[in-house]
């Protein structure tokens, strides 16, 4: 699906291409991605690139065309993680005034940054402050899905207080994974930003814009190392949990079968068939009987004073 916004009229939509458009395409289809080669002339490598999941975010320039790719942050419900982020790539023309971005996976950022932009009525009449103000959009986006997963990790936590379960540690696991995303993705973006302020240093832009971005994700990329050192922590701690557990059940079990062999060595050697003298006595089975019991009442206190049980 493809929509042509002009950010420099407060983000207006309009069904034609002229100078100042942003051509916004999302899950392109066949006939999006024709429409960009044939009608508008974007390369095909730039597409292919965008395409990749795992694509870093970089600057290119090929035939007349200055391809960003940056990553954003994204909520999934057919991957293992619940938040991993996709590369978005941002298509200029400056010959043509054109600008063009295409991110193969329908997200919330897309939207609310037009509706942000809308509403602040905002007006961006280069490149360079379009991808700050993208780029600001994700680190806010990077924020906000932190805070989401910290309530899941704190859920989790409670979880496994009551019980441990490996459910409960898989889905901590998962969100390390997230938050390993996370970092990567900012920094990737830190770098393009800082790139693109030395490369495009004769183009005028905001020059607040540009730390505010920094700033933001600096924030976030605190946010992620503090949230990723916590949960780091609490996985290690609830594996000194289970270990400690796993051998105090050993030391019971151990405990157990002591307190069990006593009476089992004693009857076993009274029970063998050799004369022992005391085949005719009627008292020998109660004297073996509480011999019996004596020792494993005593084991069981030995135990119990080492605190094997």
């Amino acid at each position: 699906m493809r929509r042509f916004i002009y950010p420099e009229k407060g983000f207006i939509e309009s069904d034609r291409v002229e100078a100042g458009c942003w051509i916004k395409v999302v899950c392109p289809t066949t006939e999006d991605l024709d429409f960009l080669v044939d009608d508008i002339a974007i390369p095909d490598s730039f597409l292919a690139d965008i395409a990749d999941t795992d694509e870093r975010p970089r600057i290119e320039e090929e035939d007349g065309w200055e391809l960003t790719i940056i990553r954003i942050p994204v909520a999934v419900s057919d991957s293992p993680t619940p938040y991993t982020t996709i590369p978005v790539g941002v298509i200029y023309s400056p010959e043509r005034h054109i600008t063009v971005t295409v991110c193969y996976r329908r997200t919330q950022l897309m939207p609310d940054f037009i509706d942000h932009c809308k509403r602040k009525k905002v007006s961006v009449t280069n490149e360079v402050d379009f991808i700050f103000r993208l780029v600001h959009s994700s680190a806010v986006w990077f924020l906000k899905y932190l805070k989401q997963i910290s309530s899941l990790i704190m859920e989790a936590e409670e979880a496994l207080e009551s019980s441990i379960r490996n459910e409960d540690l898989l889905q901590l696991m998962k969100l390390q994974k997230c938050f390993v995303y996370f970092s990567t993705s900012i920094r990737g973006n830190e770098a393009v930003i800082n790139k693109l302020q030395a490369i495009r240093r004769s183009i005028p832009y905001d020059e607040d814009l540009a730390e505010d971005v920094r700033i933001e994700l600096s924030q976030a990329y605190n946010t992620v190392t503090i949230h990723s050192e916590i949960l780091t922590g609490t996985m290690d701690a609830f594996a000194s949990v289970i270990s400690n557990n796993v051998n105090t059940i050993m030391k019971r079990m151990t405990s157990i079968s002591i307190i069990l062999m006593l009476p089992t060595l004693i009857a076993s050697m009274y029970g063998m068939n050799v004369p022992n003298g005391w085949e005719t006595k009627a008292w020998a089975f109660w004297l073996i009987f509480v011999v019996a019991i004596g020792l494993s009442a005593g084991a069981f206190v030995l135990l119990k004073r080492i605190k094997w049980f």
